[in-house]
């Protein structure tokens, strides 16, 4: 039986790749990729592309996806699941990876990027913000998330929360947050399409901020105290070092 590697793509920039997954994708027979990849990523790729993407209400098709990783790795010596970000981070990955030792199917993981880590954003600024937390906008089968753990984490960054941003926001401000604390939408991180978008809490919760999908969604200190300039402290510390 074979062997399927769980690779993260990263949040879209080929060259954050892992050394690992850049020859897994080179090498690999098939891959199975998710809608969200980067089509740099994508362009790797020299076996035959299975595109098993899934959108928001789509929970019912992961089953189908866990059939579908047995039925190659039955036909094909590896296979490689690949998945946006970092396959363990709101990736699934570990329903796959416990489908597939079920039956038999030997299992590696290959870290990525998670989108997460790619704001520009020091999430755990020294004196600002002694920890961040991570929660996903949407459950299994599209229910709204418990928000109460979250309400006073220093940083708090919102995965897959753009089309609910104004019920999160106005949660968020009921639950204790305070409305005029400074947030961060950063869409398409990493690729040339890359927009920033900054708002208070209050300003989200009234419906005046427009973002689209995909975004990740930085709430907290670090973005008054960085936020404003990160790209540009981040293009000039790139020019430095080469």
């Amino acid at each position: 039986m074979a062997k399927v590697y769980l690779v993260g793509a990263g949040p879209g920039d080929p060259e954050l790749l892992t050394l690992k997954a850049y020859r897994l994708l080179k090498e690999a027979p098939v891959v199975l990729h998710d809608r969200l990849v980067g089509k740099g990523v994508l362009s790797l790729i020299r076996g035959h592309r299975v595109d098993v993407g899934k959108t928001e209400g789509e929970s019912g098709k992961q089953e189908a996806i866990h059939y579908l990783l047995l039925h190659y790795a039955q036909a094909y010596p590896f296979v490689v699941r690949l998945k946006g970000g970092d396959p363990f981070v709101f990736g699934r990955g570990g329903e796959e990876a416990l489908f597939l030792a079920a039956h038999g199917v030997g299992v590696e993981v290959v870290p990525g990027v998670s989108s997460v880590l790619a704001t520009g954003l020091p999430l755990t600024h020294r004196g600002v913000s002694s920890g961040f937390a991570v929660v996903s906008g949407v459950l299994d089968g599209g229910g709204y998330p418990d928000l109460s753990p979250f309400a006073h984490v220093p940083t708090l960054v919102v995965l897959m929360g753009v089309n609910r941003r104004v019920w999160i926001a106005r949660e968020l401000i009921r639950l204790g947050r305070r409305p005029d604390e400074p947030t961060l939408f950063v869409m398409e991180a990493t690729t040339p399409r890359e927009k920033r978008v900054r708002a208070s809490l209050e300003e989200v919760a009234a419906g005046k901020v427009a973002v689209s999908s995909p975004a990740v969604w930085v709430l907290g200190e670090v973005v008054r105290v960085f936020g404003a300039r990160a790209k540009e402290v981040l293009v000039a510390s790139a020019r430095v070092e080469v």
